[in-house]
């Protein structure tokens, strides 16, 4: 019996890979222009780490995480999100002594054990951004500006930028107390993970898929008519820094996002045509995470974009024009003695960067010439 692939793992064959490749050269680009520095981390790390920065009590945590003990007893997880690694990379490696504002970004997979369907991947790839060091509002602007530059010139325009505030942590501690009083009485009418989440994490309640949920969630009150004077004031320069680039938004009251450490800023870039799971990318701040994680006090903002997602929406782009690998020449030849100098030829071309192909089968010159059409090859 042959093997197949794990489910929710996905292959990236050849005519997807190059869509793929566009994608992350766009990214590397833009970053490029805008001052980012690229980091990796390692896939595993220490539990304790998305435990403590994520929230104990988020789907994520609770129910997402691939951990697994490794020999020494100690408690491993593949990550399930990229900004706690970065963070702790920046915090272990002293960043903050080189750059007042560091500007970086990482390409790579993440791992979650979800229900596989479109769009939604048990190891998915993810283009992630942080910038470190500053709570100016037009920061934000430009974070958020970044992530519209690589989704558009992609090829994708019809998406939809939403935009909210959570406000700072006492907003939320006290935003949340409020939610809780409101749905004492529509509590029967809420599914069981909101009926659970309403004890543990009250603010999902907001972003729950349920009909029911949602309907309820309408008439609740909202998290931008309980902010503080000062990240009131914040949101507005955030607005004003969106309207000085010309950055369509659309403001969405009830957006919140999975992890507990979102402060202030939060935002979600939707796409039509991807089914239930629309969600290109999404980021916000998270000023106090630094410090929770045990390094000094500094703020930050960040997003990360799905890779697949995105792959699945430049499909969706009509008369989008899909890279592909061009080879620039073909070397055709007859007989055993020409078949040496083209192998020689081809290995030569190939050390001064131009592509070429050449028959490894011992075809005749009229399937060669097919060959060559078929590859597209220009000579």
């Amino acid at each position: 019996m042959s093997v197949k692939a794990l489910k929710g793992f996905k292959d990236i064959v050849p005519g997807e890979v190059e869509t793929w490749q566009f994608i992350e050269k766009t990214a590397r680009g833009i970053f490029h222009r805008f001052d980012f520095d690229e980091i990796k981390v390692p896939i595993l790390e220490k539990t304790k780490l998305f435990t403590r920065s994520i929230g104990e009590t988020t789907d994520i945590v609770e129910k997402e995480m691939y951990t697994f003990a490794d020999r020494n007893g100690s408690s491993l997880t593949m990550r399930p999100e990229g900004t706690a690694p970065v963070l702790r990379a920046y915090i272990e490696n002293g960043l903050q002594a080189k750059k007042a504002v560091q500007k970086i970004y990482t390409i790579g997979p993440m791992f979650r054990h979800e229900r596989p369907q479109k769009g939604r991947l048990r190891q998915f790839h993810q283009i992630g951004t942080e910038a470190i060091g500053s709570l100016s509002p037009y920061l934000d602007g430009e974070i958020i500006s970044l992530m519209v530059k690589i989704i558009e010139e992609s090829g994708i325009k019809d998406y939809v930028l939403k935009l909210n505030s959570l406000g700072c942590k006492e907003d939320r501690k006290k935003f949340s107390s409020l939610l809780r009083e409101e749905l004492k009485a529509e509590e029967k009418f809420l599914c069981k993970d909101c009926q659970r989440r309403i004890k543990k994490n009250v603010l999902r309640v907001l972003d729950c898929k349920n009909d029911q949920c949602r309907r309820v969630a309408q008439k609740l009150p909202t998290t931008l008519d309980n902010l503080c004077s000062e990240c009131a004031d914040h949101f507005k320069e955030v607005k004003k820094s969106l309207d000085t680039l010309g950055i369509k938004y659309a403001i969405t009251p009830h957006l919140v996002r999975g992890l507990d450490y979102y402060t202030r800023t939060a935002f979600e870039v939707t796409c039509s045509g991807l089914g239930a799971q629309d969600a290109l990318g999404a980021g916000g701040r998270y000023d106090d995470l630094i410090e929770e994680m045990g390094g000094p006090k500094i703020p930050a903002v960040g997003f990360s974009i799905g890779v697949e997602r995105m792959m699945l929406a430049t499909e969706a782009v009509e008369k989008q024009e899909k890279p592909q690998s061009v080879v620039k020449l073909y070397v055709a030849t007859i007989g055993p003695d020409a078949y040496q100098y083209g192998y020689k030829l081809s290995n030569d071309l190939r050390k001064q960067n131009i592509s070429c192909e050449i028959d490894y089968e011992g075809k005749s010159l009229k399937s060669q010439m097919r060959a060559a059409d078929s590859l597209k090859a220009r000579f």
